[in-house]
């Protein structure tokens, strides 16, 4: 190999290790007034939360209050607090001032005035934070026991919510079937649907519907309508804690020839606390539906569950208890109806 070649191949090498060496150290950088220097891929400014993603630390939101300098390897979309926008690579010549260049043409701007950023060529986070978003949940368990009782039983359960920043639908359906000893003793079925609209900070109105049946306890179909207003004592990302109150109406039909169906207006009232963690979560219901005609003739619907995800996956394990009273039974069946459960739950879905 002659000089003038050897000369090519050590400037290629060169050209080439600067590159590699560029890309390896190319990175957006977040500086904050106490001095941190931050340096991972912004993904994101929105709600005065600069959201950077990095190799050392996962995902880090920094207080937009507290960033001096902001510095992107690529371009991104910006909005600023007057609804204007550019596309641009962000520099930051000076503490406090950011400079960002588009395409023949630059703005300079307090870091302060910067209302949103995200990746170019993807939607504004605004935009997505309005748009409903669906979820999905789907559980089954089967249980059984043989020796002195011999035991089986089936369940599952359903539900599809669609969330919205201000307002929630959600749709679900179960069945439970136990047998024991050879002889039914739970065959339930319930479909329903709950809708509820934060008109106000803190106060929602709502409307839901039940339906179903519950052949041990004689009950051929049942119906269970109610509408009225809710209020968020807690209302938190991760907790929530909401009571509503309204009027009902209440359909029972009996399998028994001679105990007349019930159908009657009445009231509703219900508690929801829900805690979420990043490795488990409680929620915890509560339903009393009293019928106007008789106000002895009421009934209490209550659920908890502990849920845990299994790994990273959809999956995750539920356990809990149901109750259910009937302050008037037929067919001599217990006021009480308990069930304890563990099930595998499925969750897909955009909604969080």
């Amino acid at each position: 190999m002659n000089h003038t070649k050897k000369r090519k191949l050590h400037a290629c090498l060169c050209l080439c290790t600067a590159l590699f060496c560029a890309l390896r150290l190319s990175a957006d950088v977040v500086e904050t007034a106490n001095g941190a220097r931050i340096v991972g891929k912004i993904t994101k400014i929105h709600g005065g939360v600069v959201t950077l993603d990095t190799d050392y630390a996962g995902e880090i939101n920094v207080k937009q209050v507290l960033v001096t300098k902001i510095t992107t390897d690529h371009p991104v979309s910006v909005r600023f607090a007057d609804g204007s926008g550019i596309v641009g690579v962000i520099t930051s010549p000076a503490a406090d001032k950011l400079r960002i260049s588009g395409t023949g043409k630059w703005i300079e701007s307090p870091v302060g005035n910067v209302s949103a950023t995200w990746a170019a060529g993807q939607e504004d986070p605004d935009v997505v934070a309005l748009r409903r978003k669906w979820s999905f949940e789907a559980a089954a368990d089967v249980t059984g026991r043989s020796g002195t009782n011999t035991s089986l039983g089936t369940s599952y359960e359903f539900r599809a919510k669609l969330l919205g920043p201000l307002d929630a639908l959600q749709y679900y359906t179960a069945y439970n079937r136990q047998e024991t000893d050879g002889a039914l003793s739970a065959d339930q079925f319930k479909a329903g649907i709950d809708y509820a609209d934060n008109f106000a900070a803190a106060t929602s109105w709502y409307a839901r519907d039940e339906a179903g049946f519950d052949h041990v306890n004689d009950i051929s179909l049942y119906d269970v309508a109610a509408s009225g207003l809710g209020y968020d004592f807690i209302k938190q990302k991760d907790q929530t804690f909401t009571g509503r109150a309204g009027l009902s109406y209440r359909y029972d039909e009996y399998s028994t020839e001679d105990t007349p169906a019930l159908s009657s207006l009445g009231a509703d009232f219900e508690l929801a606390y829900l805690l979420r963690t990043k490795r488990w979560q409680v929620s915890d219901t509560i339903a009393f539906v009293p019928a106007f005609e008789d106000l002895g003739n009421y009934i209490i619907t209550h659920e908890f569950a502990f849920e845990i995800p299994i790994s990273k996956s959809l999956w995750k394990l539920s356990t809990g208890v149901t109750n259910n009273y009937n302050s008037r039974p037929v067919g001599g069946v217990d006021k009480l109806d308990t069930l304890y459960f563990t099930r595998l739950v499925l969750s897909w879905g955009e909604a969080k």
